[in-house]
This record gives structure tokens, C-alpha cells and sequence, in this order.
């Protein structure tokens, strides 16, 4: 189906916590295998697999030293065809991550790279001497702490690494370095995959001037727990050459019928949306992945100002939207203070899958997971260990999938390799099953009415000009979706009838009048608008 992937709805698999065949702990890809009817029951149309390549796991399969192999701890190259295959067989589209910005430390190419400055691959990372005093010769920062350069003895140099030390960036600007990473994109092409989520797409480029980032504009006078943050990442990240290369890999990628890339943007919030923009252009990403949802921001003035900024910037673009992921703090979490769990839980639900754009969901999600508390001890990631307690890192976002109240959740016969507490096992999916008002149902009614419904999937956007804390549009011609974002009722004027069989919460319509409980929401045919009335 051409451009399959705009109005698509993609679930985001952590492969290490989806579901262990082998009795080791770790997930692996026979047992996403066997799980992926549950993603086609759910109503998805694509599941995304983070990173499954060769790697010595100092990040989590982000630091990869093998780009066309799998990783044992995951399986082989069989067994991810034959994951594939049942997918397509489902009716399902995989996409998988793509890490190319950096690699591992321990791939052969930084190997031999680190031997000399004249070796063959001597250009294909990032070297610099030091300044005259020792230090390193850009003040840019890693995102996972400390100094983005470190220093190899062997070649007497700095390399650079935008994370951790054993994740030295690739050099971009050598020509050599791009057909490379193309004909990594083709191997995988070649095995089926219907498309590519590109990890830190931004980060490609670094300033070939080797210039020093500036400050960022400071919101108040407390230093941020990571002092990333307090960087205007100008020179490091989301170079202008960037744009050229996104392109020679959609040349690529458009080599291949129904395929499809969406980048992952990070950068400032007040610069996200241009990004996004300028990377969506014709002929670059299909589409860009937003950060900007993934914060504890849950007002109306928010979601609209992202949506309608975007369209603005980019109205041939295409954008990704995401309540949740591998990096954050689980939406249900993060938003509790909003109203009771489930009913968050399906009111983000509903927004999210009413947004105009294509959209992610995380694993769990669907059954309203919330955020595992880890203790220090526990703890796997890197930042998390760095700089606990003030921010506890990403474990509490990855720990197993829940599927039955089973000791480990029906996860695994044996300890994984992430703790499984009791507030995740009280949300697991077997309990959800087929039960009417629950989480895991409300997602696939939610699902279905996306589905068959056109002005869903591509219809445009208009925002009804409502006050806090209700979120009003319509989409397209004839479908108006309204949202209160609190735990108090609200009463709206409106005009039109409330969607035979729609989703709705805490919603009644009569004379003329909308009332929407907490956390209401309510799908409506308008004759008119909408307005909120005194009361």
C-alpha cells in the first residue's frame, strides 16, 4: 500500500524486556515471535524492534560492534527472518533501529581507527588534537555526562563521543563513512525490513571548525542535574550538512517499494519543531519522531502548539507522535496527578490516537504501565548510575513486559535481568483480557475507530479556540474530538450528535450540552462547534 506509513500506528518493542524464550532473563527474538498476535490483536500496523545488532551492551544494544549480525543474547539472522516473516504473515510492518551515528568502541572499524593517523580507516571517527594546555578542543559535552572527547593514548588525540566514552562518533564528513552506512541500510532492505527508526538523527554532523558551544537561555537560577543541559548544542549536533545525507539515504530507501524512515529528533525544545520541519522535507525522512510530547507538560496550550507548529513549519512533512518511550518516564507516571490511573491512561489513549500524524506506542502502554521504582542496586544505565538520585535514569521505563500475575509476569521462568515489582504485575495483560473497561480494551476500541476512520488517519487539523483544560479539534470534515485534561468536570456548548459507537469517557450530550466528567472524552458529529459554557 503506498505510503502505508502516513496516519500509521507503530509499537515500539524493547527486545531485551519483551518476552524471554530461553530461560536467561533477557528477551529475544523468538520470544517477540511468539508474542507479535497479541500486536496484531492489538490493531497496530508496524512494530518497531530497538537495537538487536551485535553489541557489548554497555548501552542497552546502543553501541553496536557488528551492524549486519545479531547480537546471541537476542538469537541469529534465522531467527530474526523467521520473526519477520510471521509479522508480515500478520499483517504487521517491522521496522528495526538503525545506530549509525556511533558505534561501539570494540567494532573493528574504531579498532583500527585508534591504531594510527594513517591507517585506512584513521579519518572515518572523529579525531582532534588537544589545545595547548591538555585540554579537550571544544568545550561540547556528552549527553551521559562529563567531557564528549576522550583521550587515546595509543594515537595521542581526542575522539569524540556524544554519549558514552565507548560510543565514538562517526565521522560524516568523510564520504567513505556515508556509502558505508548505505550499504548497511541495504543489507537490512535486502532481508525484508519494511523500513528504518534512525537514532539521534541529528547528530550526524559535528562543526568541522571544531567551534564551542554557547549557553542555553537559563529558566532559573538552579543548575539542571546534567550540565548537557545547560549547552546551546549549535556546533555539536544539527549541522546544516545534515540535511544532504538524510537525503542520500532516502534515495536509498525509495529504492525499495513501501519503505518507509523516521528520524529521532532531540534538541532544545524551542528548536525541536523546526528541526522536525526541516528534516521532513521532500525527499528527506517520511517521518520525524518528536521528544516533544515525552515531558511532564499535560496542558491543552501544549499539545496544540505542538501539533499546530509543526504543520506550520513543515506542511509537507510528516510527524511521529509519542507519549512514551525507552528514554522517558512511563505517561502514566508521569501524569498521574491528572486524574485516576486507567482513566489517564485512556484519555492519553484517546488524544494520542486522534493527533494528526503518525503515532508510536510503547509496550505497556496498553495496559496502562506505569513506572517501575529501582533501586540504586538494581540499576543498569549508565546516566541512571552517574547521576542518581536526581534523575534515576531509564531502568524504570524497561522493565519486563507484564503478561500474566505470574512471579516475573510471564516474562520469564527465571529473574530478569530488570526487576518485575507489584504495582507492574497488578497491570499485566492477561487480567485485561476481553474484561469490558479495561486499559488493554479501551487501546484496541481505540485502535479500531482510528482505523476505519479516514479523517483519523489524514485528516487536517482545526483547533477549537477552548480554554484550559479542554483540548477540541476537528479532524478533517465532520469529526470533532474534545478532551478535558483534568479531574474536574466541565460543561461545553455544542451542537451535533456524539458518534454511534465511538469511544467516549464520562461524556453526555443533551440539549445542546456537554458535559464532560473527569478525564471525559467524546468523539462528535458537530453541526457547528463548540463552546464552553458558564457551568
Amino acid at each position: 500500500m503506498a505510503e502505508w506509513w502516513r496516519g500509521s500506528v507503530t509499537y515500539q518493542v524493547y527486545p531485551r524486556s519483551f518476552q524471554d524464550s530461553n530461560g536467561d532473563g533477557i528477551g529475544d527474538l523468538v520470544g517477540i515471535t511468539a508474542r507479535l498476535p497479541h500486536l496484531a490483536a492489538l490493531g497496530v500496523d508496524a512494530v518497531w524492534l530497538s537495537p538487536i545488532f551485535k553489541s557489548p551492551m554497555a548501552d542497552m544494544g546502543y553501541d553496536v560492534s557488528d551492524y549486519t549480525d545479531v547480537d546471541p543474547l537476542f538469537g541469529d539472522l534465522a531467527a530474526f527472518d523467521a520473526m519477520v516473516a510471521q509479522a508480515h504473515a500478520l499483517g504487521l510492518k517491522v521496522i528495526i533501529d538503525q545506530v549509525i551515528s556511533h558505534s561501539s568502541d570494540q567494532h573493528a572499524f574504531f579498532r583500527e581507527s585508534r591504531q594510527s593517523r594513517d591507517n585506512p580507516r584513521a579519518d572515518w571517527y572523529v579525531w582532534a588534537d588537544a589545545n595547548p594546555d591538555g585540554s579537550p578542543p571544544t568545550n561540547w559535552l556528552s549527553v551521559f555526562g562529563g567531557s564528549a572527547w576522550e583521550w587515546d593514548a595509543r594515537r595521542r588525540q581526542y575522539y569524540l563521543h556524544n554519549f558514552l566514552p565507548s560510543q565514538p562518533d562517526f565521522n560524516f564528513h568523510n564520504p567513505a563513512v556515508q556509502d558505508w552506512a548505505l550499504e548497511v541500510l541495504r543489507f537490512w532492505l535486502e532481508r525484508g525490513v519494511d523500513g528504518f527508526r534512525l537514532d539521534t538523527v541529528n547528530y550526524y554532523f559535528h562543526d568541522d571548525q571544531l567551534r564551542s558551544n554557547g549557553p542555553m537561555p537559563t529558566r532559573d537560577n538552579r543548575p539542571p542535574v546534567n550540565p548537557y543541559d545547560l549547552q546551546d548544542h549549535v556546533f555539536s549536533k544539527s549541522r546544516p550538512e545534515n540535511t544532504g545525507w538524510l537525503e542520500r539515504m532516502r534515495a536509498l530507501t525509495d529504492e525499495y517499494p513501501d519503505r518507509t524512515m523516521v528520524g529521532e529528533v532531540g534538541d532544545a525544545a524551542w528548536r525541536n519543531v523546526a528541526i522536525m520541519a526541516e528534516y521532513t522535507q521532500p525527499g528527506r525522512l517520511h517521518m520525524a519522531y518528536s521528544f516533544d510530547m515525552l515531558g511532564p507538560e499535560f496542558t491543552a496550550g501544549h499539545f496544540r502548539e505542538k501539533i499546530e507548529g509543526f504543520f506550520a513549519g513543515a506542511p509537507d512533512g510528516w510527524p511521529m507522535w509519542a507519549f512514551s518511550n525507552h528514554d522517558v518516564i512511563r505517561h502514566a507516571s508521569r501524569w498521574a496527578s491528572h486524574g485516576a490511573p486507567d482513566a489517564v491512561a485512556k484519555l492519553a489513549s484517546a488524544m494520542l490516537l486522534s493527533f494528526e500524524g503518525s503515532v508510536c506506542l510503547y509496550q505497556g502502554e496498553e495496559a496502562g504501565q506505569v513506572e517501575t521504582e529501582v533501586l540504586f542496586e538494581e540499576l543498569t544505565d549508565p546516566p541512571g548510575i552517574r547521576f542518581w538520585p536526581d534523575y534515576k535514569g531509564r531502568d524504570g521505563c524497561r522493565t519486563p513486559m507484564v503478561w500474566d500475575a505470574s512471579e516475573h509476569g510471564g516474562f520469564s521462568e527465571v529473574k530478569p535481568w530488570l526487576p518485575v515489582k507489584a504495582p507492574q504485575l497488578a497491570r499485566n495483560v492477561a487480567a485485561q483480557d476481553g474484561v469490558p473497561g479495561s486499559v488493554l480494551e479501551f487501546y484496541r476500541e481505540m485502535l479500531a475507530f482510528r482505523r476505519m476512520t479516514p479523517a483519523l488517519q489524514v485528516g487536517r487539523t482545526r483547533f477549537f479556540d477552548l480554554p484550559e483544560p479542554v483540548l477540541g479539534f476537528a479532524r478533517g470534515d465532520g469529526l470533532a474530538c474534545v478532551f478535558n485534561l483534568s479531574a474536574r468536570p466541565v460543561v461545553l456548548t455544542a451542537t451535533g450528535a456524539l458518534i454511534d459507537g465511538a469511544p467516549c469517557h464520562a461524556a453526555h450530550l443533551d440539549a445542546g450540552r456537554l458535559l464532560l466528567g473527569a478525564n471525559g472524552f467524546a468523539f462528535l458529529r458537530p453541526d457547528g462547534g463548540l463552546g464552553l459554557s458558564a457551568g
